[in-house]
């Protein structure tokens, strides 16, 4: 076990699963319509002291979803519609098992409610990026993370059985807040009224039949004997709806196997992607490699050599080894970021992946693979700083992550030369929270900026790279390793709460989206509020929920 691990106590949690491995969802599969069944086991929380009542949530019920959102895309590609139902009577969710928050560590709940934000948000992601539509049959109560869940899909389709209720019972109830984008999705994506959202945030009972669809809390309110008859025309209603991007029913299943790391207190080990720690130091060290050869010569290639593409398989492992930094690695504080290869074999499979995402469904597939997964660097909190050197290969994809660095060093020495490339993928393929570009975020406000920047072919040089904006600095060969050293020393002495703060105000710039608020707005207070009194001390709400106790606030407004 890890001394930086997430508690002396606990065992490192880990994020590959398998529909077969699943023990909270039933994955069903039927032509064009694929169904994703709640059905969460109660002694079989991802830790030990808590029961998943009521079809509670924990981080091991989320990690199966997010695999299963993730599955669906790549193997199965005659699915047009996903329904979320649950397979427990009476119940659709009862939201994030409040025992479990209320027992786990505050940097352990700031991480649980970023992982399932980012799940939510995926599934949005596949309505709007393959034409997929989600379907939410709440046959049940469905209260806190699990509206919000519900709010995560295209439409929702209420019970009306007179008990049946929405709710979202953080406030009443907890002294929190809804912690995945309850609040915002509401007046944001639902266009729900301020003042009736502020009525239903604060009724712990929530609201019911025909009001819920009258304030547009739900889509429609369907009599219990009509409902899963209901929920089946609407299925099929949206299966028909044609353009989904690509996809094709007849195409084969890329299956997504197991990427086989090794894990231990030094780091963690896959074939294209590393993790180095320096536990005294508090760093840590991810090395990228580069690809080994050529790309594959055309999309059908692609897809029969999926599990050895370097493009889905990179991607894959870097999303692995930054969830294990989050919540396996808590006092980790800074992130050397690395990159060895041939950058001219990374633009290779670049101008591969530019030239048949807009035609192929799969090879679409792995950039938005990687667009998830860059997205998820930029929302870790830790200090990154991109360290270029000979045999780097920050180029095309890969500088995406010297952009999403919060500074980059680039050592200038014509003795040992280090080169950085753009592709056209820079231009806005991997989009960031803002909706903006890496490159458009670095240089808002001075478009032409931007464009000469693209402009540059080639491999762009240190002193050229300095003068475009494209690195931090620059040093030469007798600055570099003092320069570098003093300045991860620094860092390390600095708050990382004050950090933490800092870096996620520096990176969003531009406009603000539902992401960024979510990820903004919300963490902050989210940071804050779990870790006030009124809901985690001795007499606070989360504290005393389900004790005959009642909690005791301090009243003053802070």
């Amino acid at each position: 076990m890890s001394a930086t691990a997430t508690s002396p106590s606990l065992a490192p949690i880990r994020f590959e699963t398998d529909p077969g491995r699943y023990k909270h969802w039933v994955f069903e599969v039927a032509g064009p319509i694929a169904r994703l069944g709640m059905c969460v086991q109660e002694g079989e929380g991802l830790r030990d002291g808590y029961q998943l009542k009521l079809n509670s949530y924990d981080l091991g019920v989320d990690i199966e979803l997010a695999d299963a959102i993730r599955r669906l895309r790549f193997e199965h590609p005659g699915v047009r519609v996903l329904v979320l139902d649950s397979r427990i009577p009476r119940v659709f969710c009862a939201g994030a098992n409040i025992h479990m928050l209320g027992s786990s560590s505050h940097a352990f709940k700031v991480n649980f409610c970023k992982f399932t934000n980012e799940t939510r948000l995926y599934l949005e992601d596949m309505a709007r990026e393959t034409g997929i539509h989600t379907l939410a049959a709440l046959g049940g109560t469905c209260a806190g993370g699990g509206y919000e869940l519900a709010l995560a899909c295209d439409e929702i389709l209420l019970q009306d059985d007179g008990n049946t209720a929405v709710s979202l019972p953080e406030v009443p109830l907890l002294g929190v807040l809804p912690g995945t984008g309850g609040l915002t999705r509401l007046v944001d994506k639902r266009k729900v009224r301020r003042d009736l959202a502020d009525v239903f945030s604060t009724v712990a009972e929530g609201v019911k039949g025909r009001r819920a669809q009258e304030w547009n809390l739900v889509d429609q309110v369907i009599p219990s004997s009509r409902f899963q008859q209901a929920v089946e025309e609407r299925a099929r209603a949206f299966a028909e709806v044609t353009g989904v991007r690509g996809r094709d029913a007849q195409d084969a299943p890329v299956v997504l196997e197991g990427l086989g790391g090794a894990y231990d207190d030094g780091g963690v080990r896959h074939r294209f992607v590393t993790l180095e720690v320096d536990a005294p130091a508090r760093t840590a060290t991810l090395v990228v490699r580069g690809p080994q050869g050529p790309p594959p010569p055309d999309p059908a290639a692609a897809r029969a050599g999926a599990q050895d593409l370097w493009l889905l398989r990179a991607a894959r492992e870097l999303d692995d080894v930054l969830l294990d930094l989050r919540f396996n690695r808590p006092e980790i504080g800074t992130v050397l970021l690395r990159t060895e290869g041939d950058a001219a074999l990374v633009g290779a499979h670049d101008r591969f992946l530019e030239a048949h995402q807009e035609d192929d469904w799969f090879v679409f597939e792995v950039a938005m693979a990687w667009k998830r997964v860059l997205k998820r660097l930029d929302l870790t909190a830790r200090s990154m700083f991109a360290l270029i050197e000979p045999g780097s290969c920050f180029a095309g994809t890969l500088f995406e992550l010297a952009l999403a660095a919060d500074r980059s060093y680039m050592l200038d020495d014509p003795e040992r030369p280090c080169t950085v490339a753009l592709a056209g993928l820079n231009r806005g393929t991997y989009p960031m929270s803002n909706g903006l570009s890496r490159l458009q975020t670095r240089f808002l406000g001075d478009p032409e900026r931007l464009e000469a920047a693209l402009g540059l072919s080639g491999p762009i040089a240190p002193a050229e790279a300095l003068e475009a904006g494209l690195v931090t600095l620059a040093p030469d060969d007798i600055d570099w390793e003092d320069e570098v050293r003093l300045a991860i020393e620094e860092r390390a002495s600095l708050s990382p709460d004050a950090l933490t703060g800092m870096e996620a105000n520096l990176r969003f710039a531009g406009p603000e989206t539902l992401e960024t608020k979510i990820f903004g707005r919300l963490s902050a207070w989210q940071n804050w509020i779990f870790q006030r009194p009124n809901a985690v001390g001795e007499q606070g709400a989360l504290t005393l929920y389900g004790r005959p106790e009642r909690p005791v606030f301090d009243w003053r407004r802070t």
